[in-house]
């Protein structure tokens, strides 16, 4: 009864749903001498779990000067977010500027050419004209 009562805190262990009190249940049960051949792959696991408990940290840590130079860092990388966004910025008002000079531009080429085109066709007219009335008038003098 005890071995099923074994697996089923592991299987409940593994999803995370032990309680404190099953959880140290499965401690004493591992750390001991009697534990199934087929859950002796979990004796590892709570033998380092005892062991990192008694572990005792003597080695001081200054907190106060990590948390300025971390914020050193911050701000050289905020300063460098700023530079990089206002070159960027400035690269695309340029480019949005060269494109609206160069619409500007196309425009009144479009418009030149519109109008140089109107006065050839004024002048294609005058010319059929003119040699309608040279073809006439040679008609006449023959």
């Amino acid at each position: 009864m005890e071995l099923t009562n074994i697996e089923i805190l592991i299987k409940k262990y593994e999803d995370a749903q032990t309680s404190l009190q099953e959880e140290q249940v499965l401690k004493e049960y591992f750390t001991g001498k009697n534990v199934a051949p087929h859950l002796q792959e979990y004796t590892h696991i709570f033998i380092y779990l005892k062991q990192q408990k008694e572990v005792v940290y003597t080695r001081n840590i200054n907190v106060t000067s990590s948390k300025k130079k971390n914020y050193r860092w911050l701000y050289v990388a905020a300063t460098v977010v700023v530079l990089l966004s206002v070159f960027v910025g400035k690269n695309k008002y340029d480019d949005h500027q060269q494109r609206q000079e160069a619409n500007r531009i196309f425009t009144e080429v479009t418009k030149s050419l519109k109008l140089l085109s109107t006065n050839l066709k004024k002048g294609e007219n005058a010319i059929a004209t003119l040699s309608t009335y040279e073809s006439s008038v040679a008609k006449i003098l023959k």
